[in-house]
């Protein structure tokens, strides 16, 4: 995880960035939006819009990928994303480019009650067949922009092992190193890479009256191996509704495991890192570290 000093953001600053430089939405009200994430501040705009801005620098090129991407990939794909409506530029109290987008109603899926993880699993394996199916020509590949998510997992090793001695006993490290081990030996993804979300977990999840209906922050989006967005099968849905998820998706086994593995990696990593620093991303990612331990456990039995 980047070590970059944020900027201060608040809603003063926020309000002077509308209203110079999109005075026609400068008399709308402007509200922060709670958010788990660490990247970006969000802020409300009105009643149909949202103001997202990188809070440090790590995160400064998600701007310019999600203004040239999403507008594409929200064509294609049957659940809702956002949807940038206009960019801002950088001024000398804010140096960086930021966005404006569709609002999105609903509640985040840390939150939200889910009336059918039935449901969840169809929309997230619509979701994610779409992206698949979309031609990946001119996209992003795995790198420091989208902290290489998609890239081979045998590349997260050292990383992954760090964070497993650094979670020593807070966690079962033998069952972990165990689980690890087994998805590094699945055999690596050899078929062009597709697009990605990246990071889907409940932070990144809208729902509305029950149901499962956006996916949010596409700042990790690229072009890498389809088992990095199979981490939703550990980090969000229960036992049952992951069986269903698969059976949607038809995964087959060295793509299902390597989709275990990175819902560990993630797990891990982020756990280590944000167990003191961030309770909202700690409990998501140590529920993802709980899931597939537990699993594997079931498994081995």
């Amino acid at each position: 995880m980047s070590q970059s000093k944020e900027i201060i953001i608040d809603l003063q600053l926020v309000q002077h960035l509308i209203t110079s430089q999109f005075p026609q939405w400068a008399e709308l009200s402007l509200r922060p939006v709670d958010s788990a994430g660490t990247d970006n501040a969000i802020y409300r705009l009105g009643e149909e819009m949202a103001v997202r801005l990188p809070r440090a620098e790590w995160a400064i090129g998600q701007v310019e990928k999600e203004q040239r991407w999403l507008p594409m990939l929200a064509q294609k794909i049957p659940v809702s994303i956002p949807v940038p409506l206009a960019q801002g530029v950088p001024t000398e109290d804010y140096p960086w480019f930021w966005s404006v987008y569709r609002w999105l109603d609903g509640e985040n899926a840390t939150v939200g009650q889910l009336a059918s993880y039935y449901q969840a699993a169809t929309a997230l394996a619509q979701f994610i067949y779409a992206m698949q199916s979309i031609d990946p020509t001119g996209g992003p590949a795995p790198g420091s922009h989208n902290s290489g998510r998609g890239e081979p997992l045998a590349m997260r090793d050292s990383a992954v092992r760090d964070a497993i001695a650094t979670l020593n006993p807070i966690i079962d490290t033998e069952i972990a190193e165990a689980a690890w081990d087994l998805a590094l030996h699945a055999p690596a993804w050899q078929g062009q890479g597709v697009w990605i979300h990246g990071d889907l977990h409940p932070g990144n999840l809208l729902i509305d009256k029950g149901r499962l209906s956006a996916v949010i922050d596409f700042g990790t989006l690229g072009i890498g191996d389809p088992a990095c967005d199979l981490m939703v099968a550990w980090t969000f849905l229960t036992a049952e509704s992951r069986e269903d998820f698969r059976t949607l998706l038809s995964v087959d086994e060295a793509t299902w495991v390597r989709g275990r593995g990175w819902a560990l990696s993630f797990g891990l990593i982020a756990y280590a890192y944000y167990i003191d620093k961030n309770p909202g991303l700690a409990a998501i990612s140590r529920r993802a570290i709980d899931e597939v331990l537990s699993e594997h456990v079931n498994r081995c039995e």
